[in-house]
C-alpha cells in the first residue's frame, strides 16, 4: 500500500461517499434555482443569492470550527463539540475518520453539505423582505450557535441524545426540524412581506421551479444514501424507499389538491415531494418498502392539511410570514417522519445502521416481541429529540435575530422590499422588453461595460 492508500481506506466506500456528498451540494443548488423561480421576478435575484451566499458562507466557517463543534471532543455537557481548526490540518484531513473506512476530509465535505443546506432551507421563510447584510450575520451565528449544538447532540458519537436512543438517520430533526423551526422564528423577527407581496406572489417561471425540484429529488440520493457512510445494502435500501415515499407523497399531494380546488398545482405537486423527501428522511434505511409508502401517504396528507386547513385557521401561524411555508414542509414533514421512524424502524434494519443496540426497535415491531415498554420508550426518546431541536431552535435563533438587530435593520425598507432586486443588488433577472431599459441603468448594465467590449 503507497501512502496514498492506507490499509483502512476503502476505495468504493471512499468513491461513494463523495459521489453522495456532491449530490447533496447539488441540492443547494437546486435550491438556488427553486427560489429564483418560485417567487415574484422582482425578488429572482435576491432570493437565489440569499441561497447561493448561505453554502459559501457555511463552507468557510464550516471548516474552522462547525464541523469540529458538531463531530469534535465534547465541549459542554455532551451537547456541543469543542472548536478548534483541526479541519484544516493535512495530518487531520488526510487521517481516517471518526466513522467510515475513508480520510476525515471526506466526512469534513459530506457533513458540510448537510449544514449548507440546512441555513439554504432557512433563507426560503425568509424571501422577499429580509436584509441581505443582516442574513450575511445570520448564516455563521445560527451555524456556530445552533446547527453544531443539534448535529454533536444527535449524531455525534458522544452526544447525549445519540447515545440516549434517538433514532435520526439523515437528518429528519438536526436538519429538516431545526431549519423550519429556525425558519419561522426568524419570519416572526424579521416581519412580514409589504401587503401586496403578501396577497400576491406569483412565481416568475415554473418550469425553473420544476428544474430545482428536479435536482432536489435527484440529489435526495446522495442526502439519505450517504447516511450509512458506506455503499452496503443499506444505502441501497435507503435510496429506494426514498424515493418510493417521495412518489407516494406527491401523488396524495396533487389527489387532495384535486379534490379540494378542481385543478392540478404544480407548486403543490413540488410541496408534496419535499415533504415526502423530509418524511423519510430519518428513517430511509431504517424501515421497510411498505412502511415507506404509508409515511408518503402520512407526507402527502398531514403537512397539506396543516398548511391548507390549519394555516388559516390559526391566528399566529397567518400572522408570521414563512415565505415558502418552510415550517410546514420541513417542521411538521420533519417531525412526522421522526415520530413514524420510532413506529415503523425494523430491527435487523436497525442493526445494520446502529449495529446490535437492542434500544433502538419501532414500537410495532416491539410489541410483536413481547418488547412493548421498549417500543414506548423509543417513541419517548423521538419525541425528546423532537423537543430538544425545537427549544433549541426558539431560543437561540430568536437570541442571534435579536442581536443581530442591534448591528443592521433586520429588515429591508418599504421602499426597498417595493422596488425589490434593482435597489437591492442593483441587478435584475430578466432584462428583457421594456425591463431591459431599467438594467441599462444598473450597476451592472451596459454602462459599466459597452467600452470594454
Amino acid at each position: 500500500m503507497s501512502t496514498a492508500t492506507p490499509d483502512w481506506l476503502n476505495k468504493g466506500d471512499n468513491a461513494w461517499q463523495l459521489t453522495a456528498s456532491t449530490f447533496v451540494a447539488l441540492q443547494s443548488i437546486g435550491l438556488v434555482i427553486i427560489y429564483g423561480g418560485i417567487v415574484k421576478k422582482k425578488w429572482a435575484v435576491n432570493s437565489a443569492f440569499m441561497a447561493l451566499y448561505a453554502f459559501a458562507a457555511t463552507m468557510v466557517f464550516w471548516s474552522l470550527w462547525g464541523f469540529r463543534m458538531s463531530f469534535g471532543d465534547p465541549l459542554f455537557l455532551n451537547v456541543v463539540g469543542r472548536p478548534d481548526f483541526s479541519a484544516l490540518s493535512q495530518k487531520f484531513l488526510l487521517a481516517q475518520g471518526f466513522t467510515g473506512q475513508y480520510p476525515a476530509a471526506t466526512l469534513v465535505f459530506f457533513q458540510f453539505v448537510f449544514a449548507a443546506i440546512t441555513l439554504v432551507l432557512i433563507a426560503g421563510a425568509l424571501l422577499g423582505r429580509m436584509n441581505f447584510k443582516a442574513w450575511m450575520l445570520f448564516v455563521p451565528l445560527w451555524l456556530t450557535f445552533s446547527y453544531t449544538v443539534g448535529a454533536f447532540s444527535i449524531w455525534s458519537p458522544h452526544g447525549f441524545l445519540f447515545n440516549a436512543g434517538v433514532m435520526d438517520f439523515a437528518g429528519g430533526f438536526v436538519i429538516h426540524l431545526s431549519s423550519g423551526v429556525a425558519g419561522f422564528v426568524a419570519a416572526f423577527w424579521v416581519g412580514p412581506r409589504i401587503p401586496k407581496d403578501r396577497e400576491s406572489f406569483p412565481p416568475n417561471n415554473i418550469i425553473l421551479t420544476l428544474v430545482g425540484a428536479g435536482l432536489l429529488w435527484i440529489g435526495w440520493a446522495g442526502f439519505n444514501g450517504g447516511a450509512p457512510y458506506a455503499a452496503n445494502t443499506d444505502t441501497s435500501l435507503a435510496i429506494y424507499n426514498t424515493h418510493l415515499c417521495t412518489a407516494t407523497s406527491l401523488l396524495v399531494w396533487l389527489c387532495l389538491d384535486f379534490m379540494k380546488f378542481g385543478k392540478p398545482s404544480v407548486i403543490g405537486a413540488v410541496q408534496g415531494m419535499i415533504t415526502g423527501l423530509v418524511c423519510i428522511t430519518p428513517a430511509a434505511g431504517l424501515v421497510q418498502v411498505w412502511a415507506a409508502m404509508i409515511m408518503g401517504v402520512f407526507s402527502g396528507s398531514i403537512p397539506w392539511f396543516t398548511m391548507m386547513v390549519l394555516h388559516k385557521k390559526i391566528k399566529f401561524l397567518k400572522y408570521v410570514d414563512d415565505t415558502l411555508a418552510i415550517f410546514h414542509t420541513h417542521a411538521v414533514a420533519g417531525t412526522l417522519g421522526g415520530l413514524l421512524t420510532g413506529i415503523f424502524a425494523e430491527p435487523n434494519l436497525n442493526r445494520l445502521f446502529f449495529g446490535d443496540d437492542p434500544k433502538f426497535v419501532g414500537l410495532i415491531y416491539a410489541i410483536k416481541n413481547g418488547r412493548s415498554a421498549a417500543g414506548f420508550h423509543q417513541i419517548g426518546m423521538q419525541i425528546a429529540g423532537m423537543t430538544f431541536i425545537l427549544v433549541l431552535n426558539v431560543v437561540m435563533t430568536s437570541i442571534i435575530c435579536l442581536g443581530i438587530k442591534l448591528l443592521v435593520p433586520l429588515r429591508l425598507s418599504v421602499e426597498e422590499m417595493t422596488i425589490g432586486d434593482d435597489t437591492v443588488h442593483g441587478e435584475e433577472a430578466y432584462a428583457v422588453w421594456a425591463d431591459g431599459e431599467t438594467f441599462e441603468q444598473s450597476m451592472h448594465g451596459n454602462q459599466h461595460y459597452v467600452n470594454n467590449v
